[in-house]
């Protein structure tokens, strides 16, 4: 598991930094870029001044120079080139926003949501967090223009109205090759005036990821909590497919709606044809999902003859699908085409009796959060 946040230790009497800021291992870097970043110390101290120099954890150098000097933490030493932080001084702490050698990189725009899902894993707040908006939008003027994907997610980014729109029209303004994936409950889109908003930005590659866990209104609106939610949905759904605009359906499986895979997949095919993608979904055991963890849970195992009917009803149709968050050793061998290593590196983990397994290497694993509370008691590994 990769931390992306840990405390961090200023070692010299400089005025520490605030915000946001890119790295650079590059000791060389020309002094009107050295000057705007900070300097990752290995064995040699860089040649122009930087924005801030961070030593490696066992480093007792402390240089003599004017600019902050901070102790990196052992669990960010993977930090490099390219990669973007945040320091804020009042709690002494460094987050990790954005790291190039990842493809995985997810950007939080709220905890607000107007949905208050059973298995939601980042439970809402109702809280003015407005300053994520303005430190993505920061970010995303740093960001290195060779960026495959960003994702955003929430709660439910479409609350911020015509600011998330900006911020998707900022993305294809400084990020115009880079892929852009945004999870949202879609029922902002039911106003056709915001749909088009976010249609005329026209950006080559953007989806929106929106969740139906059931063909039945009531099914769905119970799961999300949340009345009038499956007919919004649905008509934010078809206002964006009429704008042309790529949909991927995502279907978080459990106890309260695996009973009815079967005829959410035929719903889909008989109205929804049309979407880009449909994603089959294992849960992730945090926030709400631990509190409601008998309601919720059941294992894959039990499943997984379902998730091979509806993996064949959605691709019988030509529908793309695709398996995320489940383990290779607990799906059928006609899913495994359809199979997908989605768990963020941040948050993956295996299990101890994944040990030894022949198919580690191909197989997505879990959630850190499933180490520690439920995972399958029916794991298979694979043997040479």
């Amino acid at each position: 598991m990769i931390h992306l946040s840990a405390k961090v230790k200023l070692l010299n009497g400089v005025s520490p930094l605030e915000g946001l800021l890119k790295l650079s291992r590059n000791p060389s870097l020309v002094p009107v870029l050295a000057r705007e970043r900070g300097f990752i110390v290995r064995d040699e101290l860089p040649e122009s001044e930087f924005k801030a120099l961070f030593l490696p954890f066992a480093s007792k150098l402390v240089p003599n120079v004017i600019c902050p000097v901070y102790r990196l933490p052992k669990e960010l030493e993977y930090l490099g080139e390219d990669d973007i932080v945040a320091l804020t001084p009042s709690d002494s702490r460094i987050r990790v926003l954005y790291r190039k050698s990842s493809n995985q990189n997810s950007i939080l725009l709220t905890e607000r949501c107007n949905h208050y899902c059973l298995m939601c894993s980042q439970p809402p707040k109702d809280i003015d967090d407005s300053y994520l908006m303005a430190e993505t939008k920061e970010l995303v003027k740093l960001i290195p223009q060779d960026a495959l994907e960003i994702g955003f997610t929430g709660g439910e980014p479409t609350l911020y109205g015509d600011e998330f729109i900006s911020l998707m029209q900022l993305c294809k303004n400084y990020l115009p090759n880079t892929a852009i994936h945004i999870l949202s409950n879609g029922r902002a889109f039911k106003d056709f005036e915001f749909a088009r908003k976010y249609a005329a930005i026209s950006h080559h590659d953007m989806m929106l990821g929106i969740p139906i866990y059931s063909d039945d209104p009531v099914s769905h609106n119970h799961i999300v909590q949340a009345e009038n939610a499956f007919d919004e949905t649905l008509r934010g759904i078809l206002n964006l497919k009429s704008l042309n605009q790529a949909v991927e359906i995502r279907v978080v499986l459990h106890k309260l709606n695996i009973d009815r895979l079967k005829n959410l997949c035929e719903f889909i095919t008989r109205n929804l044809l049309f979407v880009d993608q449909v994603a089959l979904m294992g849960l992730e055991i945090i926030g709400f999902t631990r509190a409601n963890l008998d309601a919720l849970w059941i294992d894959p195992y039990e499943y997984k003859d379902q998730l091979s009917e509806a993996v064949g009803i959605l691709s019988s149709y030509g529908i793309r699908v695709s398996v995320y968050n489940s383990q290779l050793c607990l799906v059928n061998k006609d899913v495994e085409p359809f199979y997908r290593r989605s768990i963020s590196d941040w948050k993956n983990e295996y299990a101890p009796e994944c040990e030894g397994c022949a198919r580690m290497s191909e197989c997505g694993g879990f959630f850190t959060s499933a180490i520690k509370n439920q995972y399958s008691k029916s794991l298979m590994p694979y043997k040479d």
